[in-house]
């Protein structure tokens, strides 16, 4: 294992968001609300997509319905969003550096675990063209997990992975593309590292440990992780 930078752990598990993180499903998630919305004469753009990244599909849901005024229950929203999405999720890209770091942490026997907004079902939808490098993971942790009691921002998603891999949550570092993922990620009492979206504005990661541009630039040697081989 190698030395930290004082203050950057050293870390023993990493926990990885999937949504705009692992996955490049947030453009799905765009294009969907988007199609809905011109049913109703709405626009659904990024001044309320920022918003909306990392929350878990109750809040979010409401919080489009409510924002977009549209003459719908949260639960008519998801119901109407989701063959739409089930047509588009298994066609879901991996994000520049992920599959690479996963095999990474996995061959130096770091555990892993997934910690994600999105329930069982949804899960399985985005990760159909991935799933030989998400069997890597020694845990996933969904939304509807039933030792979940809320969603992002709360940090129960992040604090059952920890359980479930036996390392303290002082000593995991969390990737998260979304603020609300990070605030969990610090409120479960971890390091986080935010990789966000370019059009996001870097003051709302203020409380992030790091912020990278994708995770090509995450450098495990500075965590006390196994290095890259040169």
């Amino acid at each position: 294992m190698n030395t930290a930078v004082p203050g950057m752990g050293p870390v023993k598990a990493v926990i990885f968001d999937m949504d705009g993180l692992l996955l490049n499903t947030e453009g799905i998630y765009t294009e969907v609300t988007q199609m809905i919305a011109e049913r109703y004469g709405k626009v659904f753009d990024w001044s309320i997509k920022q918003n909306t990244i990392g929350l878990g599909a109750n809040d979010l849901s409401t919080y489009i319905v409510e924002t977009l005024g549209l003459p719908l229950t949260p639960a008519e929203f998801m119901e109407a969003r989701a063959p739409l999405m089930a047509e588009r999720f298994p066609h879901a890209q991996a994000m520049a550096g992920a599959e690479a770091l996963v095999r990474h942490l996995k061959a130096h026997n770091i555990p892993i675990a997934v910690g994600t907004s999105s329930s069982r079902g949804h899960f399985a939808m985005k990760t159909t063209l991935h799933e030989e490098w998400f069997a890597l993971f020694d845990t996933i942790v969904t939304a509807d997990d039933p030792e979940v009691g809320a969603a992002k921002p709360a940090p129960d998603i992040f604090l059952v992975a920890a359980k479930r891999l036996g390392v303290e949550p002082k000593d995991c570092l969390v990737f998260e593309d979304s603020p609300f993922g990070v605030t969990a990620a610090k409120a479960a009492g971890m390091f986080a590292v935010a990789v966000p979206d370019a059009a996001m504005a870097p003051e709302r990661y203020h409380h992030a440990d790091d912020r990278l541009q994708s995770l090509l630039g995450f450098d495990p040697a500075q965590w006390g992780l196994p290095a890259h081989l040169v």
